[in-house]
């Protein structure tokens, strides 16, 4: 159950919230042992706006200038899935309300509940499928605060004596199934939407191709993706349509990621030639600098896109200056802090999710290449353990990370925690991670795939995003519901590396 109050703003019914909880806790165990409660006492903190109305938001989520605080609560409580929400709101006589989704409810009311208004928040998550979900159910109690304690010690008594009004409501058990598929059935939605251009040449695409080539070599099943790749790329690798300018930077340079396993998958040479002409555009720069063409500020970004590539390079080639070029890159960065998190770059002192997230993978990767007696490693392996750990630290009881790592309430992002679930996967396939670490990988497993629906829509993805100048910008970066290359492709990533992790355990 979810407790929730002050839409409007007003302090009476906050108040009226927080003695309920005081009732509750009062009541022990009695309570407590059936029915799990979570409260939002303010909806409303700095009361600006009634925010009562108006109700689903439809779009600027997170970054509405008028009423985020409206996108955030209607988010959270759809993916928290409820059994039931109830809303209080001091009144002067008693008054029960339901939504469609609580008429079952109605016994507990004494016959008095009426609707709910059009446009409120009960009334928007009690129909039809509010976030693609289900709905949840609603009620609304107004009343004095001398009645409260009678009103809802009557309401706990009807909960208590019916235990078929404690059952999960129609957006859990939609999260439920969602998060009971399979590694291979949510790869297979996935692989079905992304990973079909390479237009911009950007990892973004990249990402997507390299995992339809990767799930096709743990299952058979359908139609293999190889040859439409093959006619996809043909153009690029022909030379017939320009791949990218001299100027191409790290992203443009990791959308080539696929060549490898498009090698392996055909026999082609040409194909794992491309990420070594790739790898050779990477150069020593000044002594402690990042090696262009890498942002001379360290981004995390490069973490990712040369850590793939130039370790794909060596695993090609064989040839260990990629592998020098890369350990001195990480490690001269300098952009992790004590707390084992990264700043975005060195000018921007803000711990991104997807920024953290990079890193993440960049680490993974280079890992994934570097021979077990490389100088470099072991301080390559703690930057990996020490950022793991910190982000393990963070991850909301959902499994999710969120947009900006040291402001909790911040939205709840699909990509970070994709990426922090590669990594744990991948870590503890190659014991670099002891069993611990598993438990945090089943949470982020279960926050992602209850974020992707039967057709590959993802849940808020961060859009794209360059160095802020401020913490509010990367709070206000927009998120993406719906189709999402970038996302669609890590969580492809990872849900083949889920897999794999399966098999080998």
């Amino acid at each position: 159950m979810l407790l929730i109050s002050g839409l409007s703003g007003r302090e009476d019914d906050i108040s009226l919230v927080r003695h309920a909880l005081e009732l509750f806790q009062a009541a022990g165990s009695t309570l407590a042992d059936q029915i799990g409660l979570s409260a939002v006492p303010s909806c409303n903190p700095n009361g600006v706006r009634d925010l009562s109305t108006g109700y689903p938001p439809t779009d600027n989520f997170f970054n509405d200038a008028e009423e985020p605080e409206k996108r955030y609560l209607w988010r959270w409580i759809c993916f928290q899935g409820p059994g039931l929400v109830l809303e209080l709101r001091s009144g002067e006589s008693v008054h029960w309300q339901n939504n469609d989704a609580g008429r079952s409810l109605e016994s507990a009311l004494a016959g008095s509940g009426d609707p709910l208004e059009n446009g409120s928040l009960l009334a928007a998550l009690g129909t039809g499928s509010p976030d693609g979900l289900g709905p949840i159910p609603g009620l609304r109690l107004t009343c004095p605060p001398e009645a409260l304690e009678n009103e809802l010690g009557g309401f706990w008594n009807v909960l208590l004596n019916q235990p078929g009004l404690r059952v999960a409501s129609p957006a859990r058990r939609a999260l439920e199934v969602r998060s009971a598929r399979s590694y291979l059935e949510v790869a297979r939605i996935l692989a079905s939407v992304y990973g079909y251009q390479l237009e911009p040449v950007n990892y973004t695409q990249g990402v997507g191709i390299s995992g339809r080539l990767r799930l096709a070599r743990l299952s058979e099943e359908g139609e293999s993706p190889v040859p439409g790749i093959v006619r996809l790329v043909e153009p690029y690798v022909s030379g017939a349509v320009e791949m990218f300018g001299e100027r191409a930077g790290g992203a443009n340079l990791a959308g080539l990621i696929w060549g490898q396993e498009l090698e392996e998958a055909t026999g082609d040479r040409r194909y794992a030639n491309l990420i070594v002409d790739v790898a050779n555009r990477y150069r020593p720069g000044v002594v402690g600098g990042a090696p262009p063409p890498c942002d001379p500020d360290f981004r995390t970004e490069d973490m990712f896109m040369a850590g793939a590539m130039l370790g794909r390079a060596f695993d090609i080639t064989g040839e260990r200056p990629y592998l020098d070029l890369l350990v001195n890159f990480l490690i001269d960065s300098r952009i992790q802090q004590e707390n084992g998190l990264f700043w975005h770059c060195r000018p921007a002192p803000f711990y991104w999710g997807r920024g953290n997230g990079f890193a993440a993978m960049g680490l993974t990767e280079t890992l994934t290449y570097l021979p077990g007696d490389f100088p470099g490693r072991e301080a390559v392996l703690a930057m990996y353990r020490n950022l793991l750990d910190a982000l393990v630290r963070i991850q909301n009881p959902s499994g999710m990370l969120p947009q900006v790592l040291d402001v909790p309430g911040s939205y709840q992002e699909f990509t970070a925690t994709c990426m922090l679930g590669y990594a744990l996967a991948r870590g503890l396939r190659r014991g670099w991670l002891d069993p611990s670490y598993q438990t945090p990988l089943n949470l982020a497993w279960r926050g992602v795939s209850q974020r992707i629906d039967s057709m590959g829509n993802v849940v808020d993805g961060c859009a794209s995003t360059g160095v802020q100048e401020s913490l509010d910008e990367y709070l206000d970066r927009p998120a993406i519901f719906g189709f999402d290359d970038r996302s669609g492709g890590m969580a492809l990533w990872f849900a083949v590396e889920m897999q794999l992790h399966q098999v080998q355990i």
